[in-house]
């Protein structure tokens, strides 16, 4: 047995011979096998509560989404919302700025649950640190962009900037709450990918419908891909991106023919369904079919996905797969446009390694956000270039977020903290307006005070293009709060 296999059952025992079988003997595809074992050990925590997905409750404006997430927090401050107040008073505390009583009297202070205490921000320690970096009006809108994002605010007329998101985590576990609504303290939840496959039918059963891609979130509610209560059929599958081997383990130890193959799937179906005759409400064993059947599928639609060679040189450097240090983001978003043209309807793609994530500069920002900037800029930019020139950005959502921004304050001498309190992210595509700038944080970039924006309001505004009405979706005796459901940001839906 490969030693990925090996790492694969050691998280999570294999129960029965006949998953055995399919391990060792017909070998599915890795990134399948993975998720379908985390997806069992979730659904027999949780129930496993698997009602079948329904149709849009009403006209959409979208089909698909793109979710972008910057794993680490940006900082707001050196990305779409320049605040030119820092560089004038820098050096001082907030203390000994006019600024003080709007940011320390405000009822938004109390918007935070601490997972580690933050003493960066507070009034009689933190200097004001200026900008890191120049901005320049883009496009006929002129919305200011920083100079780290020179291809994207290229297309500030295709995107709407929201510079007034906040949320409650100070610490990583923000990545979790902007992917699921709740705080990493409150335990696992279902993320916006699996309500949007539960909600909504296939548009391809060949491939999976919420697809993961990038480092995953470190230790985090099943590295956010989770269902949780929803059931395991609707957790995401996680995808590597290497065109040279696509689908790792995906071929058998031994030589097999694709037709003995064919054979050894169509007996492990007849074996399902009889065990299925004897417990015809498990959700685990279903799920488990469907992730065997899918992963067969894949076999044969997944390698040609990733064949970047059938993409024009012109595209493939539009991506920046030329240059070494954008070609490994630029072949995810390769991937993910073929991927969400084939059929897939939620892709979310992290970028940042480590623990943390890259992004996440408590020292060297400059020197760290500069590097992380170029690594993701070109391929953003030409995922939206793509996705407009083929007709696709009409109808796919895509979010660019992070899980917080950055502190007005210096840290250390040359960093920035976790600053939950105020910070930008940016939506475009399937009916949102184009060109605009949304919402506002105060003079120093401290609280959001202009049309304030929960996390759970950008998963509204998805849901009302894709057609949905979350509240339709909520499961007998499993009673979600009101800010589960957000409200949707009127002001950027076209």
């Amino acid at each position: 047995m490969r030693k990925a296999q090996h790492e694969i059952m050691t998280h999570a025992p294999l129960r029965s011979n006949r998953r055995r079988l399919v391990a060792d003997g017909m070998n599915l595809a890795g990134i399948a096998l993975t998720s379908m074992l985390h997806r069992e050990s979730l659904a027999e925590s949780t129930g496993g509560v698997s009602p079948q997905p329904s149709s849009p409750h009403f006209a959409p404006s979208a089909k698909r989404v793109i979710w972008l997430m910057m794993r680490g927090g940006v900082s707001h401050i050196e990305s779409f919302d320049p605040k030119p107040m820092l560089n004038r008073y820098a050096g001082r505390t907030i203390r000994d700025t006019p600024f003080e009583k709007q940011v320390f009297d405000s009822p938004f202070t109390r918007n935070v649950r601490e997972q580690l205490a933050n003493n960066v921000i507070k009034g009689d320690e933190a200097k004001i640190w200026p900008m890191q970096i120049g901005y320049r009006k883009c496009g006929a809108s002129g919305v200011e962009v920083s100079d780290w994002w020179p291809h994207v605010r290229q297309h500030v007329d295709d995107i709407s900037i929201i510079r007034s998101m906040w949320t409650t985590d100070n610490n990583h576990g923000a990545q979790m709450q902007f992917l699921s609504g709740r705080h990493l303290l409150d335990g696992c939840f279902p993320t916006i990918g699996a309500w949007i496959r539960y909600g909504l039918s296939s548009l391809n059963d060949n491939l999976p419908q919420f697809i993961s891609i990038g480092p995953t979130l470190h230790r985090q509610c099943f590295e956010g891909i989770g269902s949780s209560y929803l059931g395991p059929e609707y957790a995401g599958v996680r995808l590597n991106i290497d065109p040279g081997d696509p689908l790792p383990y995906a071929q058998p130890e031994l030589d097999v023919t694709p037709q003995e193959q064919a054979i050894g799937a169509r007996l492990l179906g007849q074996l399902n369904q009889l065990t299925q005759k004897q417990r015809t409400n498990d959700a685990e064993l279903r799920a488990r079919i469907q992730s065997y059947e899918l992963a067969f599928r894949m076999q044969k639609t997944v390698p040609d996905l990733l064949r970047f060679d059938q993409e024009t040189p012109a595209t493939q450097q539009m991506y920046g797969l030329d240059r070494e240090i954008t070609r490994p983001f630029g072949e995810q978003l390769l991937a993910t446009r073929r991927l969400i043209e084939n059929g897939v309807r939620f892709v979310q793609v992290f970028h940042g390694d480590g623990a943390s994530g890259s992004w996440d500069a408590h020292a060297k920002l400059a020197e760290q956000h500069s590097k992380s900037s170029e690594q993701v800029d070109q391929p953003i930019a030409a995922l939206l270039q793509d996705l407009k020139q083929r007709g696709l950005l009409s109808d796919t959502i895509v979010v660019w977020c992070t899980e917080f921004g950055r502190t007005p304050g210096v840290q250390g001498a040359d960093g920035r903290d976790h600053h939950n309190y105020g910070f930008s992210i940016w939506m475009a595509g399937g009916g949102i307006k184009s060109g605009i700038v949304h919402g506002a944080t105060d003079e120093l970039g401290y609280h959001a005070v202009e049309n304030r924006h929960y996390v759970t309001d950008v998963h509204a505004t998805i849901y009302r293009l894709l057609g949905l009405d979350p509240r339709q979706l909520e499961i007998p005796g499993r009673k979600r709060l009101e800010v589960d459901y957000g409200h949707p940001i009127s002001d950027i839906i076209a």
